[in-house]
């Protein structure tokens, strides 16, 4: 069978699945933020945690062309259940790409089949963007790091069981990232949950703050087994995610332009469809041309991951432009159903609520247009 033909069928059992196991539960698991534990023992059947992972350690091996395909259709219905799985394929690709031999026969096989689940954990409460400014601390002691500090906004951080975590285990090093360095750190003593995070959408995955103390990681924890090599090692697993958040735009975008589609061949003003009113199909044109374009900038993002350059230029112009999209597509399409598109009754408003996070996910839009500008001078010198 080809590549396109396991393809297919991977996107077919994947279209059942959301038709039968999740939009039938979405509206009620989204307005209680219910974390749908059914539904994740159905993704994990399904491959979806080992969906980038190679087939070597257990996975599907599937490129990000096909993955990205896969994030789309499962954020059209409800992009929840996409963080659930990018944050942990993250973690994954961290420990493919830079992991020494024994931890990836030992970790990969376990991420791929759902067994250990988890996430990765960067952000803290004085530090986002900047991820050098971070002060969480693995001092070095014997067979063991210990670990001090807190993390916050992680997801899966409550029904996960491990996370890519990166520490200082040099604080005093120049240039700073040098003495950063990312371990594979498992729930036990000193590692506790804290509050979970409120959020305005992106109900159902939680979000919750981590914290650290005297938390002992033992030294083959350290990813690579080397130190001064997280902050490479985390950037780069962003490539993917930042894939994954673009295609997230394109499913919320496409979702919302087919029910605003439908709803305007519908709802009647003035004595006809308000889809033959020309103000409004100078919007779903307009949308349509942009659900367009994130698509194609989402799929050459795709390629370039999958030829193995670096992609950060393309990864950041998909994510920038998609989630830009998710979120003027959103509104318009709550535009076009009026006062129904403010209404819980219609999925619009919840599209509407979950596409912002995708402004900030990831690293924010702010710095993609920093990385593109960046990329853009280095790959063409004067």
């Amino acid at each position: 069978m080809s590549d396109a033909s396991e393809d297919a069928l991977i996107l077919d059992s994947l279209e059942r699945f959301l038709e039968r196991a999740v939009k039938p539960q979405v509206r009620a698991l989204e307005a209680g933020d219910v974390w749908p534990a059914a539904i994740v023992a159905e993704m994990q059947a399904l491959g979806l945690f080992g969906a980038t992972i190679s087939a070597e350690h257990g996975g599907l091996g599937l490129g990000a062309a096909t993955y990205a395909k896969i994030v789309e259709r499962v954020s059209a219905v409800w992009m929840s259940l996409a963080g659930i799985f990018n944050s942990h394929l993250i973690m994954a690709a961290a420990v493919e790409r830079f992991g020494t031999p024994a931890q990836k026969a030992f970790w990969l096989p376990r991420f791929a089949s759902g067994e250990m689940r988890g996430g990765l954990a960067l952000t803290e409460p004085d530090c986002g963007t900047d991820l050098q400014a971070i002060r969480l601390v693995a001092r070095r002691d014997g067979r063991d790091y210990v670990v001090n500090g807190t993390k916050t906004w992680i997801s899966n951080g409550i029904h996960g069981q491990v996370f890519a975590l990166l520490a200082k285990t040099d604080p005093a090093a120049e240039p700073r990232h040098r003495g950063m360095s990312l371990f594979l750190a498992e729930k036990g003593p000193g590692f506790t949950v804290g509050r979970k995070l409120e959020k305005l959408g992106y109900k159902g995955i939680d979000t919750a703050e981590l914290i650290f103390s005297d938390y002992r990681v033992p030294a083959d924890r350290l990813i690579g087994g080397v130190e001064g090599r997280g902050l490479q090692q985390a950037l780069g697993g962003l490539e993917l995610g930042r894939i994954n958040v673009a295609a997230r735009g394109v499913g919320i975008a496409q979702a919302a332009l087919d029910a605003a589609l439908a709803y305007a061949q519908i709802r009647k003003a003035f004595g006809k469809p308000i889809a033959q009113h020309q103000a409004i199909q100078l919007k779903l044109a307009d949308m349509a041309t942009r659900v367009r374009a994130a698509r194609l900038l989402l799929e050459d993002a795709a390629r370039a991951y999958d030829s193995g350059k670096r992609c950060d230029l393309e990864a950041g112009m998909a994510k920038l432009f998609a989630s830009e999209t998710a979120v003027e597509v959103s509104l318009e399409a709550m535009r076009i159903h009026g006062g129904y598109g403010y209404s819980t009754e219609f999925p619009v408003e919840r599209l509407y609520r979950d596409a912002p996070f995708l402004l900030i996910g990831e690293g924010t839009n702010e710095l993609q247009r920093i990385i593109i500008a960046r990329q853009l001078i280095e790959r063409n010198p004067v």
